[in-house]
């Protein structure tokens, strides 16, 4: 298999770390980056040239843009990116203020949107490549308290896949990674909480229950599923990491259908008298 230059953002730890890991002790070359280039160190150290460690904070677009030139410049090509950058807003829609609204959005969104738009005449121009999407099961899903967290994803997986089909004709591939509950600290020291309100303690008290009783995955598993998307000859558009994914968007899935159908009948009055169903 031929070696693969990858471009991985939020490298310094979790998961960025683990595919980081991943790639390069199979042989591959990757561009690793992390607000704070000290926390990659320890990368440079064992891999030595295989290894670009760059400094990049994905809210400034004039810094993405130059990251990823220097990746390009450094490996030649850009086969892999990963959108991995992101954090959790904690708190109910009415407890986050502005500005954590805001740099929800700035980080987990636009973030990804910027590697995304400046990866892809790289890719154009090889005629291959393949961006990955670290959204999340709250990218399909969504429950209280991360209300904010949910409008990131579920708008980075809008995007993804209008892009998929846009850019399936260059030979550069879209998959949106949804992972589920893990032992990282995504939850913790990595996650921002907003002043809360004490009305939605009983809310909050729901969402610590359904993660305390959730047996998390290891983070370490997910490098060869990693591995597995990146090489598989069609990956898909969308992927669950995490064995809770798929039955708990089958419920959702299958309550949204129940939903719809109950209410057809006022969906097809506004469509007015000349309808689209035939038969």
């Amino acid at each position: 298999m031929a070696q693969k230059v990858w471009f991985i953002t939020g490298t310094s730890k979790g998961f960025g770390r683990v595919w980081a890991e991943a790639a390069l002790a199979r042989g591959d070359r990757v561009a690793a980056t992390a607000r704070n280039v000290d926390t990659l160190a320890d990368l440079v150290d064992k891999y030595g040239d295989q290894v670009a460690a760059l400094a990049l904070n994905v809210d400034h677009k004039h810094a993405v843009d130059g990251a990823v030139a220097e990746a390009h410049k450094r490996f030649g090509r850009l086969d892999v990116v990963i959108n991995n950058a992101g954090y959790g807003q904690f708190g109910t829609i009415e407890e986050v203020n502005e500005q954590e609204a805001r740099a929800q959005i700035e980080t987990n969104l636009f973030g990804a949107l910027w590697v995304t738009k400046a990866a892809l005449p790289i890719m154009r121009a090889q005629g291959s490549g393949h961006i990955i999407q670290i959204s999340s099961i709250g990218g399909v899903n969504a429950f209280p308290s991360i209300g904010l967290y949910h409008a990131s994803k579920w708008a980075l997986e809008g995007f993804s896949q209008a892009l998929s089909a846009e850019v399936a004709e260059f030979g550069i591939h879209v998959t949106l990674v949804e992972p589920a509950g893990f032992s990282t600290d995504w939850g913790g020291p990595s996650a921002k909480f907003a002043e809360p309100i004490a009305a939605y303690d009983p809310v909050r008290a729901k969402l610590t229950h359904r993660r305390e009783t959730t047996v998390p995955g290891d983070p370490e598993a997910t490098g060869a599923a990693m591995l597995a998307v990146v090489d598989a000859a069609e990956p898909p558009l969308r992927v669950f990491f995490g064995d809770v994914g798929l039955p708990m968007i089958k419920m959702e899935y299958g309550d949204r259908i129940a939903l719809w159908e109950k209410w057809d009948d006022v969906a097809v009055m506004a469509q007015g008298p000349h309808g689209n169903r035939k038969g």
